[in-house]
């Protein structure tokens, strides 16, 4: 199991006997989650909970491996980490991947590119949604999405891209997954147009107060 199947799996044990949590970012869970356990699944929890410890010192220490890997292709990377929820492993994905940002004359050609668009099936009036293609790199991807999913969470930065995705995640789970994928499209292309310009990031451009 991954870690964040082993948090969801602490959590929805307590919630069965009646308790619940409030939010608390992963990297310190382990840390902040054995005091508030109730006694009769300490023993049970306990042994989980240190295995997530043992997995989060394991992810911080690759964590200084990507981040020395980063280093080498600083002048891109620091552009591409401009945004929140981009981290050293996104970036150095991003840049290994596109390689040259200059293959793409538009920076909306990014996100076909990495399979985030929606397949197209029209057929006389009917125009199906359909879900993405899933084309070029899968790791990608997935980062991409992971970011996507760091954006809209609890603990994502107020931006443009933000707001923009809460207001596509209205209307229940389907628009929730949508709008994940929406993001990391959007942000695809948003990384693309950084690395090319070489601009700094504004979080709130375009939004009015």
């Amino acid at each position: 199991m991954t870690k964040p199947q082993l948090i969801n799996h602490v959590r929805g044990t307590v919630k069965s006997v009646g308790e619940r949590w409030p939010a608390c970012a992963a990297e310190g869970f382990p840390r902040h989650i054995p005091a508030q356990l109730p006694g009769a699944l300490r023993d049970l929890l306990t042994p989980v909970l240190e295995l997530i410890a043992q997995l989060t010192h394991t992810i911080r220490a690759y964590d200084g491996v990507v981040a020395q890997v980063a280093t080498a292709s600083r002048a891109v990377t620091d552009v591409l980490r401009q945004v929140r929820g981009v981290g050293a492993l996104t970036a150095i994905a991003y840049h290994a991947t596109l390689e040259d940002p200059q293959r793409f004359r538009h920076s909306r050609q990014v996100g076909a590119y990495l399979g985030l668009c929606p397949k197209q099936n029209q057929s006389g009036e009917r125009d199906p949604e359909l879900r993405i293609t899933k084309a070029g790199d899968e790791l990608l991807r997935r980062l991409l999405v992971s970011s996507a999913h760091y954006i809209l969470g609890p603990f994502g930065p107020d931006t443009a891209l933000r707001r923009w995705g809460l207001r596509l995640a209205q209307g229940g789970k389907r628009a929730k997954r949508r709008a994940v994928v929406a993001v990391a499209r959007k942000l695809a292309v948003l990384l693309h147009r950084l690395w090319v310009t070489g601009a700094r990031y504004e979080p709130l451009r375009g939004v009015t107060a």
